[in-house]
Formats: structure tokens, C-alpha cells, sequence
């Protein structure tokens, strides 16, 4: 009965999502949160404080996913306001107008690239508005951004999911070595594949067939560096994977290297040298500011994660508040319980880079104040659905995960391994991809489930390692169908009531993703490595 009531909220939620006439997901979520609250209180007799306390996390957990949608739909809405996005486009179809060439410089490379920096969703809420801009169907762009942003996600935010993520099981350093190593071949594979089932959203079979020459230089221009990279470090995989592959894809789409020959039905005469600067100078301080304040061995990111406390009070029975020098702002022991929440204004990718770079840059385009006033105001009010979608998600994830080891989440993790059993390595990455699909997060599924992973490895025997590293691709699997994800990118791109039509298209590829890794589980790793 518990698995049963602990597995009805997410199976409802899909159902409730993708049937015909769908609910919107700032519907559907905060029922599901409440049939969620109905299980803790009748069936795991949680106490009320608990509850209560866990609900106001999640409010203040919130502000971290909605200041970052708020920061990306306030950069695209200047960018088109400003004139920066019309000159991209032109400046793009000058390269390639070519539209394999453009979803793979920026789809893909460019995707790839942001990633490595940052997490967070900002790559499809950056990538994504380019290629709404250049033409494309915005629904069709938010489904390859979801797809397309999977391989480089492990090693997203400078290889946060795989050190941060597996940090409370308390591995050796050679261990999360392996674990990464391993991870990083198994998205090299899924990259042969994944890439192609992204574009057909957009482009024929015909097209592909055509252009499958770029594809692959721009495909293995990413993902050879990064996983050689892989071998001997964990942080900078995508980052600098990422890189390499958008030089090179844009080299190539320059010289039509690979492309079928497309005519140009874009007006790029217009566009100067000088233009082009202009208009990837936002772009540029944004992707300057991400990569100088996630690198360890700069001061930056320790400043922003600074915890020492500056500021405190008592908030009476709701709890104590605390400002730390890194500016995070906590709410500790809510209502006399050990919830805590939190939110970093300086280190979540909203105020730096997004807010701060449009602030920046609104003197160089010469942007008039009412301009600004709109930018700003129908941003807010862009905002305001996915706030509600994204309240209901925290308020469901975080009462899922209350309980401890007897958590709806963990009773869902265990269940699923007892049934397997030896089998595992089939099943594993999946368990990641649920982890995902609640949480928005492949970090926060790696700590959710990485424990009941490990767990399961030892009973059963299997490699510890292998196990870790289907748990790390299955979160970054699951972000292509999770609700935060989906929430962000149609937010960003204003598509309205469509997350349902989104998750039937992108869990196929999802499926897939999981049935080549447990192929390389199974056939592949036990050749290359000695488990």
C-alpha cells in the first residue's frame, strides 16, 4: 500500500498532464501536492509541523527556480527589444543558413557549452529564444532544447551532479574518478543517437541524412574532448567540451563543410562587423560571468557559497532567519523543526549573470526608460504561471522526500530494486530519470537516490561504480521530460498549456536514452573496465 500511494501522485500528475485536454501544470501541480499532503496525514500519519514546515521550504526553495526563469525571459525580452536578436539571427544565417547547421551550432554546441557553466536550465532558456529567433516553432525548440541538453549534463555547473551529488555517500577520490569516467563514455554513446532523434523534432529524416557529415564533426567535436576530459577530472567535461565543439561546428558551418547547400532567405547584407559585436556583447558578459564564478580555483564561487553568518534573527515559532557574507539567505528550524531552506542570491544564475548583465548592457543599446519599464513588467507578469507550477512541484518533491529512509521517494527506489534484483543494470537509470523528473535536478536526484543506488549495488554485488554512474546519466536523462525543465523552457519561449504535448514527445527519447545505457552496462564498460 505505501509503494501504491507513493506512486499514484507521479502516475496521476503524467496522466493528468498528457490526456487529452490536459490540465496546465499550474494546475495540475499544486493538486498533486495536495493529494501528496492527504497521503502524509492519512497514511504515513505525518504530523502537521512537519508538513507545515516543508511547505514553507518549499516557498523559499521556489526563488530559486523562478528568479532564474525571471532572469532568462527578462535577457531574451531586452535582447528583442534592444534589436540584438534580430541581428544574431542575420549574423547566423550569414555563417549557415542551413537549419541542421544552426540547431547544431546552438542547439547542441552552444547548449552544451552553457551547461558545463551553469546548470541550472539556463542553457535551453538561453539557447532556446536564439532559435525561436532565427524561425523556428517555439514549441518544437523548447522539445530539442529539453533533448538536446541531456549528454552534457552530468558534468553540468563545473561537474556539480557528479561531485556534489555523490558527496554524502562519502566515496574516495579515485571512485568518483571511475564513476564520472564511466558516465561520460555512456553519454558519449547515447551522443551517437540522441542528437538525431533532437533534430527530427525540427528537420526531415531527408535533412539529417543530408548533413550527417556536420552532425558528426559537430557531435564528436564535443563529446571526444569531454570524454577524454572524463578520465581525469570531473568539473570542466562540458565546459570545455562544450567549447571546443561550438569552435569547431562553427568553423565548419562556415566553410559548408558537411552541409547541404541551402539558399539564403535571410537579409544578411544589412549586418556589419561592428553590429555582430554589439549584439554578442550581452551574450558574451553572460557566458563570462557564469564561467568566472563557477571555477574552484577562482575566489569567486567561494565568496558567493560563503555560509558564515552575517545577519540573524528569530522569526518567533516560524523560525530563525540568516543572512550569510556570501549574501544566502536561510530559514532555519521552521517551526521548531530541522527543515531548513535557503537561497543564494549571489551564486543562483539570476541576479549574476542575468539581471546584472541587462542592467549592463541597457546603456550600450541606448534602450529608453519606458522600454525598460515594459521589459521588466511583462517579464513579472511572464513569471507568474510558472511560479505557481513550480510552488506546487517544490511543496510534492519536498514531501516526497520527507521521512527519511521511509520517504515516498525511497520506498519507491527500494521497491524498484527488490523486483530487479540482479537485473538492475537495466533498470538503474531510470531510477535517476524519476529522481529528475520530480526534483528539475540531476544533483538533486544523485543525492536522492544515490544512496538506495549504492545500497543496491552492494546487496546484489553488482559494481559500485557502474551502479553510480547509471543513477548520474539516468538524472541527466530525465531532464528531457522533468516538470521544472518544462516549466523554464516554456516560460522563457511564452509557449501556454502545452507541458503535456511536450512530455509525449520527449519521453521517447528518453526510453531510448535508458535502453543504450543499459546496453553499455551490460556489454560495452565490463570490456573497458575492471569492475
Amino acid at each position: 500500500m505505501s509503494f501504491f500511494l507513493s506512486v499514484l501522485p507521479i502516475a496521476l500528475l503524467i496522466y493528468l498532464m498528457v490526456k487529452r485536454n490536459a490540465l496546465p501544470s499550474y494546475v495540475a501541480l499544486p493538486w498533486i501536492a495536495t493529494l501528496v499532503m492527504g497521503v502524509h496525514l492519512l497514511h504515513f500519519h505525518t504530523d502537521i509541523v512537519t508538513i507545515s514546515a516543508n511547505i514553507a521550504s518549499a516557498i523559499v526553495a521556489v526563488q530559486t527556480p523562478i528568479t532564474v526563469i525571471f532572469g532568462a525571459i527578462l535577457f531574451n525580452r531586452f535582447s528583442e527589444v534592444s534589436g540584438a536578436t534580430d541581428i544574431m539571427r542575420k549574423w547566423l544565417g550569414n555563417i549557415n543558413p542551413n537549419p541542421v547547421a544552426q540547431l547544431m551550432i546552438i542547439g547542441w554546441a552552444f547548449a552544451f557549452m552553457i551547461e558545463g557553466a551553469s546548470g541550472f536550465g539556463t542553457p535551453a532558456a538561453i539557447a532556446a529564444p536564439i532559435l525561436m529567433g532565427l524561425g523556428f516553432n517555439p514549441l518544437k525548440v523548447a522539445m530539442l532544447a529539453l533533448i538536446m541538453n541531456s549528454v552534457p549534463v552530468s558534468f553540468g555547473a563545473v561537474g556539480t551532479p557528479t561531485w556534489f551529488g555523490f558527496g554524502p555517500l562519502k566515496l574516495s577520490e579515485d571512485m568518483v574518478l571511475e564513476v564520472g569516467s564511466i558516465t561520460a563514455l555512456i553519454h558519449s554513446v547515447a551522443a551517437l543517437l540522441i542528437p538525431l532523434l533532437a533534430l527530427r523534432v525540427l528537420v526531415s529524416w531527408k535533412d539529417i541524412r543530408q548533413n550527417l557529415v556536420f552532425i558528426y564533426i559537430s557531435v564528436f567535436a564535443c563529446v571526444v574532448p569531454y570524454l577524454l576530459i572524463a578520465q581525469f577530472n570531473y568539473e570542466f567535461p562540458s565546459l570545455v567540451g562544450g567549447a571546443i565543439g561550438l569552435f569547431v561546428s562553427v568553423w565548419a558551418a562556415n566553410r559548408n563543410i558537411g552541409l547541404a547547400k541551402v539558399e539564403n532567405t535571410l537579409d544578411t547584407n544589412a549586418v556589419t562587423t561592428g553590429q555582430v559585436v554589439k549584439a554578442l556583447f550581452p551574450t558574451g558578459l553572460l557566458i563570462a560571468f557564469l564561467v568566472v564564478t563557477r571555477i574552484h580555483q577562482l575566489p569567486f564561487k567561494a565568496m558567493m557559497n560563503d555560509t558564515t553568518v552575517w545577519f540573524t534573527t528569530a522569526l518567533g515559532s516560524l523560525g530563525t532567519f540568516e543572512i550569510s557574507k556570501g549574501l544566502i539567505f536561510s530559514l532555519k528550524n521552521i517551526f521548531g523543526s530541522d527543515v531548513s531552506s535557503s537561497y543564494k542570491l549571489l551564486y543562483v544564475p539570476a541576479l549574476i549573470p542575468f539581471v546584472i548583465t541587462v542592467l549592463i548592457a541597457i546603456p550600450v543599446f541606448s534602450v529608453s526608460g519606458a522600454k525598460v519599464k515594459d521589459i521588466f513588467s511583462t517579464s513579472l507578469k511572464q513569471s507568474k504561471n510558472p511560479f505557481i507550477a513550480l510552488m506546487g512541484a517544490l511543496v510534492m518533491v519536498n514531501l516526497m522526500l520527507v521521512g527519511g529512509e521511509h520517504s515516498m521517494v525511497k520506498i519507491i527506489g527500494r521497491t524498484f530494486a527488490e523486483v530487479t534484483g540482479d537485473d538492475w543494470t537495466i533498470f538503474s537509470s531510470y531510477l535517476g530519470a524519476v529522481g529528475a523528473f520530480f526534483s528539475g535536478s540531476n544533483t538533486v536526484s544523485n543525492l536522492t537516490f544515490g544512496s538506495v543506488q549504492l545500497s543496491t549495488a552492494e546487496t546484489t554485488g553488482l559494481s559500485v561504480a557502474l551502479i553510480l554512474a547509471l543513477q548520474s546519466v539516468g538524472g541527466a536523462m530525465g531532464n528531457m521530460v522533468c516538470i521544472n525543465n518544462i516549466v523554464a523552457v516554456s516560460s522563457v519561449l511564452n509557449i501556454q498549456n502545452q507541458e503535456g504535448t511536450i512530455i509525449k514527445t520527449t519521453i521517447i527519447p528518453m526510453v531510448i536514452y535508458g535502453i543504450i545505457a543499459a546496453l553499455c552496462a551490460t556489454l560495452l564498460i565490463p570490456l573497458l573496465y575492471t569492475l
